[in-house]
């Protein structure tokens, strides 16, 4: 099978699609015939060997967490769902033809296989980020970097929770970001005046890395009221850097309720193929998406 792989941690160039051993399910997993899978933040943090202590890498290394296919094949011990089956979850070296998954859930009716793929991890992490700044029903959240999956994500639920929340983004992205409920601003010299005049702040996400952490404790007076998952620095500020994931399943299953009520709907930009793996991370890591990006198998 056609596999995007890694032999040693770098920049984008290091990627390679080579010829691999198909891999099979084991105990309590499940092998999906991948049609999509999801391009996510930490992907291009693996392969740059940043996050070693949340993701072990063994070296040469798949890419990938997030993946929508049809199910192959089912391991010991494992229920509820049939070879056939079209479904999302989570699991490794999902860019490749074929991919074992850890967590899953049947995909909603309506989505296509690029849309499904977007939304594991990316839930799964508005979910826990929501959850720990403690952000409360009536009470306002401030979303630094708002437009992409996981803001897209957040802004949807905290809605649905009734938490207003204001979202920054590129000028480009005001409306979208208003069309999915939030309270929009620019980022750029002046912002958190302009967020100031929108409201007070309860509690403030960084999802963007973009060297806001002061600022995002200033507006919310205690650094407590704020969570990065994408400055590996924040710590030192005494805010919260979230970067171990949840219950994965509840959290697709939080996704297949949220998304069969109309509630959360995440778009794709950008779709790329297996062999532009390259490409697809240097757009990641150039920030900016609206919504999700994904390769399609």
């Amino acid at each position: 099978m056609k596999k995007v792989s890694f032999a040693e941690f770098g920049g984008p160039d290091v990627l390679q699609l080579i010829d691999a051993e198909e891999p099979h399910a084991g105990p309590g997993r499940i092998r999906v015939a991948v049609r999509a899978a999801g391009v996510n933040p930490v992907d291009w943090r693996v392969r740059e060997g940043q996050v070693l202590g949340a993701h072990p890498t063994e070296l040469p290394a798949g890419v990938g967490l997030d993946a929508a296919g049809i199910v192959d094949e089912i391991g010991e011990g494992v229920d509820g769902v049939e070879v056939g089956d079209r479904v999302f979850g989570e699991g490794s070296s999902t860019y490749a033809e074929f991919a074992v998954l850890s967590a899953w859930a049947r995909m909603p009716e309506g989505l296509t296989f690029e849309e499904a793929a977007g939304y594991p991890s990316v839930v799964e992490t508005a979910l826990r980020v929501i959850r720990e700044v403690g952000v409360l029903p009536g009470q306002t959240l401030l979303v630094s970097g708002a437009s992409g999956g996981v803001g897209s994500a957040v802004l949807q639920i905290a809605r649905d929770r009734g938490i207003t929340v204001i979202g920054t983004g590129g000028a480009s992205n005001q409306d979208y970001l208003r069309g999915l409920g939030a309270l929009a601003t620019t980022y750029g010299e002046g912002w958190t005046e302009r967020v100031r005049r929108l409201g007070r702040v309860d509690a403030a996400l960084d999802l963007a890395g973009s060297g806001v952490i002061r600022e995002l404790v200033e507006l919310t007076g205690d650094p407590r009221r704020v969570v990065s998952i994408a400055d590996l620095g924040a710590p030192a500020s005494g805010v919260r850097f979230s970067g171990v994931a949840g219950s994965v399943p509840d959290a697709l299953a939080e996704a297949a309720r949220l998304i069969a009520r109309g509630k959360l709907r995440i778009p794709v930009e950008k779709s790329y193929t297996l062999a532009e793996a390259a490409e697809a991370h240097i757009d990641s890591q150039a920030g900016h998406t609206r919504g999700r990006r994904v390769m399609v198998v």
